[in-house]
């Protein structure tokens, strides 16, 4: 006769603490997995911000390096505007009342630009000898090609502007040939070897949370911006400056939200001489 053997199986106290076990493992798992996703979404956060935050400052910097010296002033947050000299304060005794900083530009788009034989389109010389109040003749520069790379950028572009070193003066200047910029009405009062050519005015400018980069205005100290501006950063929770001498020293700092109750701030500090 054959007999059919048993198997032993499972008690049900066995199944229990075996689902038991699998359920606290599975717990911890799970709030592991939550712990490293958190983790990465917080790292994500702060390498955008930072990221973001790196790149603007290094844009504001090259912007700022074309600054004329004397013409750098921080704006005031008040209706309308005032333009002050900004000063040794870190965004002034009261920063949060300054909402940015305006400039007038040197024209480095056709200084750095060279043409045959080598030359700059304006080289920042002047022969004085051969200058007068009303002509200035700068040897080693072409300025036809300064006419077109400015034309080039912006047809319809403000004026031509002489600067003169600590002369705030901005002489209204027209291209006469391709080394001689002529000055209107009775030209300049003092003329040095140096001249700085501009056409345009900068502005950083906070606006709702937002640094907006306005230009192609008026290269003069102290005048209205216009509306002609591009978003530079979004978000921005400090942008605060300082200047001395020739030197300017900004931080910018963004926010980056992650959720409704969480937000990651990346900050840049930066100085111009």
């Amino acid at each position: 006769m054959r007999h059919k053997r048993l198997r032993p199986a499972f008690s049900m106290i066995e199944l229990v603490f075996v689902i038991v076990v699998l359920g606290i493992v599975a717990s911890i798992g799970s709030e592991m997995i939550v712990k490293i996703y958190d983790s990465y979404i917080v790292q994500r956060a702060q390498h955008r911000a930072t990221l973001k935050t790196n790149l603007a400052a290094t844009q504001i910097a090259n912007r700022l390096i074309s600054a004329i010296p004397g013409t750098v002033y921080r704006i005031k947050g008040t209706n309308p505007n005032t333009y002050e000299p900004i000063d040794s304060d870190f965004g002034g005794s009261d920063g949060n009342a300054y909402i940015g900083i305006q400039w007038v530009a040197s024209d480095t788009e056709s200084f750095n630009s060279t043409t045959s034989p080598g030359k700059p389109g304006w080289s920042g010389f002047c022969d004085i000898d051969a200058s007068t109040q009303t002509s200035i003749e700068t040897p080693g520069s072409i300025l036809t090609s300064t006419t077109t790379i400015i034309n080039n950028l912006f047809p319809s572009s403000n004026r031509i502007a002489i600067y003169f070193p600590y002369d705030l003066t901005d002489y209204n200047a027209s291209i006469t040939d391709a080394d001689t910029i002529t000055l209107t009405g009775t030209g300049a009062t003092h003329i040095v070897e140096h001249y700085k050519l501009a056409w345009s005015s900068y502005a950083l400018v906070v606006e709702d949370g937002d640094l907006y980069l306005y230009y192609n205005f008026d290269p003069s100290v102290g005048v209205s911006r216009g509306n002609t501006k591009s978003l530079l950063m979004k978000n921005i929770s400090t942008f605060k400056f300082k200047g001395g001498g020739q030197t300017i020293r900004f931080k910018v700092c963004k926010e980056e939200r992650i959720s409704e109750d969480l937000n990651i701030t990346a900050c840049k500090e930066k100085a111009v001489f």
